[in-house]
């Protein structure tokens, strides 16, 4: 299947798509990866200011990103600076709808998902809410992985869960960058699975953090709403690197931002 375009936002290839679109492109991806084995794993970024912030210090993180099959523009200051790049009508595919949206796609279709991130008792939590909320929907297996760079036979271990679930769809919840790394270092080892980096949303969908009101995520204020829900994890996020995103922006729109991610001209 063909892959939307992609609009580049300070040197990161966006996909310029939608939540329908995402859930059919997986959809037929899970269909190859059934019929041919060796199909690629597939890797899908959901990315926000703070991402492509990251990618600017980060030349491994920016290679990553632009690797990717797809990526989403997850916040609502990406949406706006791609429409200033003429993608009038673009809108959000935010991290932990796209998640609901795919499975409840999954839970019609079969298609078996994998969660991975959090801890125990937030896996607990999420895959009863997930199965209350889409009945039938198959959670093939769960792994919490350890607060620390994994060893290599803890690594195996973990691919090996993911393998013998015969997992279709893996979400990964670890935080950005880290997610992102885990996915692009995981395409070979786990050929015909689709990953999705989708972040904060273990916990949102487990109940164990609240997420802004509608309406601070539609006028782009859901940072703030963070920040005051988690100040001490999150402050230099926000506070620090975020703003320097509007800045850059202009530069871009301007005809005077390199594409590469490298200084202004």
């Amino acid at each position: 299947m063909k892959q939307p375009p992609k609009q580049s936002v300070l040197g990161i290839g966006v996909s310029a798509t939608s939540y329908g679109e995402v859930c059919w492109i997986t959809r037929s991806w899970v269909e190859k990866g059934r019929n041919l084995p060796t199909a690629p794993g597939r890797c899908v970024c959901v990315t926000s200011v703070h991402g492509i912030m990251t990618s600017r210090s980060d030349a491994e993180f920016r290679r990553i990103l632009n690797e990717a099959d797809l990526v989403t523009p997850d916040g609502m200051p990406v949406v706006w600076a791609m429409r200033s790049f003429g993608l009038r009508r673009q809108s959000r595919v935010y991290g932990p709808n796209l998640m609901l949206a795919l499975c409840e796609q999954a839970a019609h279709l079969g298609h078996r998902i994998f969660l991975y991130g959090a801890t125990q008792e937030t896996l607990g939590l999420l895959s009863r809410n997930l199965q209350k909320w889409y009945p039938g929907l198959h959670i093939a297996g769960m792994y919490a992985p350890p607060f620390r760079a994994l060893t290599a036979e803890e690594d195996a271990e973990a691919v090996r869960r993911i393998r013998e679930s015969r997992a279709d769809i893996v979400f990964v919840g670890i935080s950005t960058p880290k997610q992102e790394r885990w996915m692009s270092a995981h395409r070979s080892t786990l050929p015909g699975v689709v990953m999705f980096g989708v972040g904060a949303a273990f916990d949102f969908h487990a109940g164990r953090v609240s997420q802004a009101p509608g309406w601070m995520q539609r006028h782009g204020l859901e940072w703030f709403y963070r920040l005051l829900m988690e100040p001490r994890r999150l402050w230099k996020r926000y506070l620090l690197e975020t703003p320097l995103f509007l800045p850059l922006w202009f530069l871009q729109l301007a005809g005077l931002l390199r594409d590469t991610g490298e200084a202004p001209l």
